[in-house]
């Protein structure tokens, strides 16, 4: 199952971080939609529609285009980040210098290169995403700091003591009940947000992202 899954998936990471980075003018024909995240517990679903009412304490609604594609996350460990492996990494700066990460997602092999960069990111104000190559792994649980790689350049990120790590997972429709907690990479449309992907907590595991 998770083979259908990850393609569909890498392609919105993808968009996220491109939207993110700073572009050459385009022509306005050739503007790609504003990209949105919501973050929230579902309150219903049914077909191409998922109601969320998102951490904000707004409730919106948002279509699920055709063909959208829906995966989960599982626990994970520090000591499982290894030198080779391509993680995301939410941050912020620290008072003394460097960052320190706000949570960490290891990519399964088949996404390696998904939204490659370090870029602003909305999950708390300030936070930054990177999604980057590890060169040096963790060598402990406490007090742990990783080296990323990405597009020739190197970033140091403190992983405190308690920071949620996860790895993707697969989900069906099932897993989408009220009360579950999800995180949609969307677009922006006059109808409200318009999602091509799902990521959805499961078994006590919620996306920290």
């Amino acid at each position: 199952m998770i083979k259908n899954i990850l393609p569909a998936f890498v392609l919105g990471l993808t968009a996220i971080a491109s939207a993110a980075l700073p572009a050459a003018p385009v022509h306005a024909e050739d503007q790609k939609p504003e990209q949105i995240h919501v973050r929230g517990s579902i309150v219903s679903y049914s077909g191409s529609a998922l109601k969320v009412k998102t951490r904000e304490g707004e409730t919106v609604d948002v279509t699920l285009a055709d063909g959208w594609k829906l995966a989960s996350v599982a626990n994970a460990a520090v000591t499982d980040i290894k030198p080779g492996d391509f993680v995301g990494i939410a941050s912020l700066p620290s008072a003394g210098g460097g960052d320190g990460a706000l949570e960490v997602l290891i990519f399964p092999p088949a996404m390696k290169g998904a939204g490659e960069g370090s870029y602003g990111w909305d999950l708390k104000p300030n936070s930054s995403m990177t999604n980057a190559t590890v060169a040096d792994a963790v060598k402990g649980v406490d007090d742990s700091t990783v080296t990323v790689s990405y597009h020739g350049k190197e970033k140091k990120i403190a992983i405190p003591d308690g920071t949620p790590v996860v790895t993707i997972a697969p989900a069906t429709k099932d897993d989408l009940v009220a009360g579950a907690v999800v995180f949609i990479p969307a677009e922006k449309a006059a109808s409200g947000p318009l999602a091509h992907q799902v990521l959805v907590g499961k078994n006590g595991v919620v996306p920290p992202m």
